[in-house]
Formats: structure tokens, C-alpha cells, sequence
């Protein structure tokens, strides 16, 4: 960035510094380190599917709680609000391979702990062992985050991500089927549990392959290191002095603000208004699986050259839209094809959020940033979770849906201002203090 000022005013590199053709998803497969952290994290994403349904699987059949249930589903979502924050400020104090690992390491054993319950008189040591496995997982994605965005270089990181984002819905999906399989096959949820340490052991032993190596947070040169209070604050400085961070934090937050109602109430719309079998669901899931693979093996390499904060813009817009359609569905099939609509929206829409994050910071801070990202965010799709069922009761599912579809347009148009005054600030002032914004343009 510095060096486009050394040129006159009139010198084509001034105005047109050469850039390389955006990577895809072949390209930065190619990429050694990245393939082995694409697959630890695509076996991670499996294992934890997994363990999240196999956990509410064990809830119910030992308790036959709705209550037991729901508490089980907070106590899996919580650390994502809370730890989260304090976990992307301990990852850019470390080597966010090592993070990795202990990360991994971590969850086998506690994954392996879940098998001795067995009773209802044993209900807690699930909450407290799915509390910590959770709380550990936290560290894992800044972590992956911070290292790809130094692998990967600046035109492959929209491929990369898309290509993460894709594969982790994927991995998810089929990680969910194989718990009910297993468990269904053999009445018991300890297979499923063995199988999630499994994943987590073999992704440690990928990662234990990794050439590269980063240098640990900055050190006060004679003294202990800040603490972490401080560092979060830092974190939240750099958020608040980026527009795109702010417009990315704002808009993103809204847009789950419509969204999280829509992932509680999806099912009483197929079941209760439509009448349908959940057998459906095993179509509904794979039409999504299915847009979200056409978009990240299809689109990554084409959207590599545009700018993030227009693919934000776009695609939440497009969710807008599709939300609105839900409301109005009176067939299975109508669902399908919506959902895969779905599918070829969100991949790009993630990938964009996390490329944004990646070129609009500095390495040393980056955990923390995107950990207050996803800390934000989650908060906003708890919030939304809550009001569904009460609005569902009172409103209608329907009317909620047209509710939610008018909130994610909100944040939408939030998206499209935000970040066009972003735009407009760099244009007449130069770049906020991170100089690695430019590459936003």
C-alpha cells in the first residue's frame, strides 16, 4: 500500500497495481498446509455433528425431558457467546497450530467421558462434559482461521473459504445422519461418541503435519504480557476503527437476528402446516448440501474478484428473499427447491464474512476479531431462537417467517450503506490505521 504512494500521480502502477488472478478451489487445495487443515477441519466438523445430535439423543432417551432438552441445546450454544471473545484473545497470544492440537487432544477425552453416562441419575455429567467440549471448541476455529489467512495467499482466500464453508455444511450433514444411524442400529449413543473421538484424534495427527509456523502474540519487552481484558479491548478498537468490520459486525448480527427464528420454526412449518413425513428432511437437507457444494466448487474462482462487502450485500438480500417464499410454500417440493436456493446463497455469504475478516486485520489481532464476530453474532441468533417460539404461538409460523424475511432485509440494506460508506471513507481519506484493508478493493 505504501509503495503505490511512491509512484507519481500519473504512473499506471499508481493507479492499477498488478494483481493475480483470483485462485480456485483447485488452486489452493495444491497448497499442502491447507489441505491438511481442510481436513481436520471438515473430520472436526463431522465429529462435532455427531456429538451435538448424539448428546440430545441420550437427553431424551434418559429423561424424556422437552426442558432437558432445551437446556442441553443452551449449554452447546453458550461458550460461542461467551468464552469466545476471551478464546480469539488467548489464540493471537499463541501458535494457532498448537491451539489446534490441544484443541483436539482435549475433546478426545472428554468426548471418550461421555460414554460412562448412562442413567438419568447421571443427566449432569453430560451438561458439565458437553459445557467443556464445547468451551474447547471455541478455540479450534479462530484458530484455524488466524493460519489459513497466513497459508493461503490474498486472491486464493475467497476460494479457500468458500471451499471451507461448503464442506463444513457437508460434513454436518453427514455427521447428524450417522449418529441417528448409529445410534438407531445398536439402541445405544456410546458408539457415536467413540466415533467423535476417532474424528478428533485423526485431525490431530493431520495437523501434527503442518510446516507451517507462526510467531506467538507481541510480548511487552520487559514485562509480563497485557491481559486479556486489555487485548479484548484491542480487539474491539480494531472493529471500531475498520468500517468494514463495522459494517460486516451490524449487519451480520441483524441478519441472524431473522434467522435464528427461521432455523426453530422450519420444522413446525414442514410438520404441522404442511403435513408432511420427516422423511422429507433427508431431501430438504441434501437439496441444501447440494446448492452450498454447486456454490463453493462453481462460484469461489468467479466471486474471487469481487468485492466481499458486495457479496454480503447480495447474498443476505437473496436470503431475504428466499425467507419471504417460505411463508408462503403449500408443497414439499416448493421447500426443496428453496432450500437449495438457500445452499447457493449462504456459501458465499460465509466465505465473504470470513475473507473480510482475514484482509481487514492484522495477524496479531485477528483471532480476537473474529472471535467478537462470532461471540456477536451467536449472541443475536440466541436472541431470535428465544422470541420464535413465543412469537410462533401468538403470530403464526408463517407470519413469523414474512417477520424474519423483513429483519434480514433490514440487515441486508444495513450491509449495502455500511459498507459503501466504507467505500466512500477510504476514497477521500486513504486506509484506517490496518493498512491491509486496501485489499478489500
Amino acid at each position: 500500500m505504501a509503495a503505490t504512494d511512491a509512484h507519481p500521480a500519473h504512473s499506471p502502477a499508481a493507479r492499477t497495481p498488478e494483481v493475480p488472478p483470483p485462485l480456485g478451489a483447485r488452486g489452493v487445495l495444491r497448497i499442502h498446509d491447507y489441505r491438511r487443515i481442510f481436513g481436520a477441519q471438515a473430520i472436526s466438523d463431522f465429529g462435532d455433528a455427531l456429538t451435538n445430535l448424539a448428546l440430545l439423543l441420550v437427553v431424551n432417551q434418559l429423561t424424556g425431558s422437552l426442558a432437558a432438552l432445551a437446556a442441553m441445546a443452551i449449554v452447546l450454544a453458550v461458550p460461542q457467546v461467551t468464552i469466545g471473545v476471551v478464546a480469539g484473545a488467548w489464540v493471537d497470544r499463541w501458535d494457532p497450530r498448537r491451539v489446534m492440537l490441544a484443541s483436539d487432544l482435549l475433546r478426545v477425552a472428554l468426548v471418550l467421558g461421555l460414554v460412562v453416562v448412562r442413567s438419568a441419575d447421571m443427566i449432569w455429567v453430560l451438561f458439565v462434559l458437553g459445557l467443556l467440549e464445547s468451551s474447547v471448541g471455541t478455540f479450534f476455529t479462530p484458530a484455524r482461521m488466524k493460519l489459513v489467512s497466513e497459508i493461503v495467499p490474498r486472491h486464493g482466500l475467497m476460494a479457500a473459504n468458500s471451499l471451507s464453508q461448503g464442506t463444513r455444511i457437508v460434513a454436518m450433514v453427514l455427521g447428524t445422519g450417522a449418529a441417528g444411524l448409529l445410534v438407531s442400529l445398536g439402541h445405544e449413543t456410546w458408539p457415536a461418541f467413540v466415533v467423535d473421538a476417532g474424528t478428533f484424534l485423526l485431525s490431530f495427527v493431520l495437523l501434527l503435519g503442518l510446516r507451517t509456523r507462526l510467531p506467538v502474540g507481541a510480548r511487552a519487552a520487559d514485562g509480563p504480557p497485557p491481559s486479556i481484558v486489555r487485548e479484548i479491548r484491542e480487539g474491539i478498537a480494531v472493529v471500531r476503527r475498520s468500517p468494514w468490520l463495522v459494517a460486516t459486525l451490524i449487519s451480520s448480527s441483524v441478519v441472524m437476528l431473522g434467522i435464528g427464528a427461521v432455523n426453530v420454526l422450519f420444522v413446525p412449518l414442514l410438520i404441522n402446516d404442511l403435513r408432511v413425513s420427516p422423511a422429507w428432511f433427508a431431501a430438504i437437507d441434501g437439496a441444501q448440501t447440494a446448492g452450498m457444494i454447486l456454490a463453493a466448487a462453481v462460484l469461489a474462482a468467479r466471486l474471487g474478484g469481487v468485492k466481499p462487502g458486495v457479496i454480503v450485500g447480495v447474498t443476505m438480500g437473496g436470503t431475504a428473499g428466499v425467507v419471504a417464499l417460505l411463508a408462503g410454500v403449500t408443497a414439499v417440493w416448493q421447500v426443496v427447491i428453496l432450500l437449495f436456493a438457500v445452499g447457493l446463497v449462504i456459501t458465499p455469504l460465509q466465505a465473504a464474512v470470513t475473507t473480510i475478516v482475514q484482509t481487514a486485520t492484522e495477524p496479531k489481532v485477528r483471532g480476537r476479531v473474529a472471535a467478537l464476530l462470532n461471540s456477536v453474532v451467536s449472541g443475536a441468533t440466541v436472541i431470535s431462537m428465544a422470541f420464535a417460539g413465543l412469537a410462533g404461538q401468538f403470530l403464526g409460523v408463517r407470519s413469523v417467517f414474512l417477520l424474519s424475511a423483513a429483519v434480514i432485509g433490514l440487515g441486508a440494506a444495513a450491509a449495502v450503506i455500511l459498507f459503501r460508506r466504507g467505500d466512500t471513507e477510504q476514497a477521500l481519506n486513504g486506509p484506517p490505521a490496518v493498512s491491509t484493508v486496501a485489499a478489500l478493493d
